[in-house]
Formats: structure tokens, C-alpha cells, sequence
């Protein structure tokens, strides 16, 4: 399917005319990156489903110096999330 850092392709394209995407969000809403213009969509995770249509390149496999857009891991922010804390 798609991950974190992964370029896509959506059914149709963005207002700049590109339809390379990142995935810099994953949750209960996907966030992405056009990889044309650097406009950030949230969309929930339902309707993405639907308007998902490819994954073009997997994270490992992206040259960002190919992509003027383009989130390396390291700095996607990750989820601080500490399952041993007691509330």
C-alpha cells in the first residue's frame, strides 16, 4: 500500500498540473505534499482511500535532490508517543 515518505499518484492531478504526491502524515487523516507547487491537503483517511491510486516510489528509493518538495525521514516530524507514562 503506501508509508511515510512514499511519492503517490492521486486520481487526479493538482491545481499546478503535478500529480506526484508525499505522504508526510499518516493517522486518521493522510497528509501530502504536492511534489509541483509544495502545497500541504489533509484528507481523511476514508476519502483517500478513494483518490489514491498508485504508489510511485517507495521512501527508501526517492533521490531528494531530484525533488525540490521532497521531506527527507529525518525531518518528518514523528509522534512522540511514550506508552509507559501513567496519566
Amino acid at each position: 500500500m503506501y508509508n511515510l515518505g512514499d511519492v503517490i499518484t492521486m486520481k487526479k492531478p493538482h491545481a499546478c498540473g503535478e500529480n506526484r504526491w508525499e505522504v508526510i502524515r499518516m493517522g486518521a487523516d493522510i497528509k501530502v505534499k504536492c511534489l509541483g507547487c509544495g502545497h500541504i491537503v489533509m484528507i481523511p483517511r476514508g476519502e483517500f482511500k478513494t483518490k489514491f491510486k498508485k504508489v510511485l516510489t517507495n521512501a527508501d528509493q526517492v533521490d531528494p535532490s531530484k525533488e525540490q518538495f521532497y521531506l527527507k525521514q529525518t525531518q518528518i516530524a514523528q509522534p512522540n508517543i511514550n506508552r509507559n507514562e501513567e496519566f
